[in-house]
């Protein structure tokens, strides 16, 4: 099967409550634009939550959870914010300037950037300087992934609700996320990213570039 790329951004925060939270806004999958969510509970649980049977079927293959919930999810990320809504999460986070790793990011052309080959050379530095992030692995069913981020800021405050139950103010997430072979950085962020997903190694290919003006905003 041809490189499945997935073009958007993953934002990854704690809270005082110990939920930590990964939401996806995707704008450009082989799936459509879509946004998703992936909480981890103060009790290690792992929930889904997405929008459709096709896009958890194909999260579901590539990550590891405890739960799987299908219900309408909102997300909508702006420069300055984000807001999440379902019937199970809303999440309000407030987001900060680029940080020191995400000028070096844009330093990076894109068309390098997004390409697997530049997230396996740069896989052993992210494992020394972001705890638990990882920029290349091995997923469920053999899937092999590639994160190529072009660019990060950080996230300044969150408000919100899972299950009903406050999520308190924002922290870091700390343990790392266990969904998968990579966890969000410690410090709560938004990463633009280009996401690569092989079922067949085989069929890994040089990214085309990918440049457009949400992944140069700000």
């Amino acid at each position: 099967m041809p490189a499945q790329r997935f073009h958007g951004r993953i934002a990854g925060v704690g809270s005082a409550s110990g939920v930590r939270v990964v939401v996806g806004s995707w704008y450009r999958t082989p799936l459509g634009s879509f946004g998703d969510a992936m909480v981890e509970t103060s009790t290690g649980r792992r929930v889904l939550l997405a929008p459709s049977r096709e896009v958890a079927d194909f999260i579901e293959a590539t990550y590891a959870f405890d739960e799987v919930r299908l219900e309408p999810i909102t997300v909508t990320s702006e420069r300055a914010g984000w807001r999440v809504e379902s019937p199970s999460l809303t999440l309000d986070l407030t987001v900060g300037g680029r940080m020191p790793l995400g000028r070096l990011l844009r330093a990076v052309p894109v068309r390098v950037a997004a390409s697997p080959l530049w997230a396996s050379l740069v896989d052993p530095v992210a494992r020394i300087a972001l705890r638990g992030v990882r920029t290349r692995g091995t997923a469920l069913a053999g899937r092999r992934e590639y994160y190529g981020a072009t660019d990060l800021h950080a996230v300044t405050a969150l408000d919100g609700r899972f299950d009903g139950g406050p999520l308190g103010a924002l922290a870091r997430v700390d343990p790392p996320c266990r969904f998968g072979f990579s966890s969000a950085p410690a410090r709560p962020s938004v990463t633009t990213v280009v996401t690569t997903v092989l079922t067949d190694a085989a069929s890994l290919q040089p990214a085309p570039g990918v440049q457009d003006a949400a992944e140069r905003e700000g």
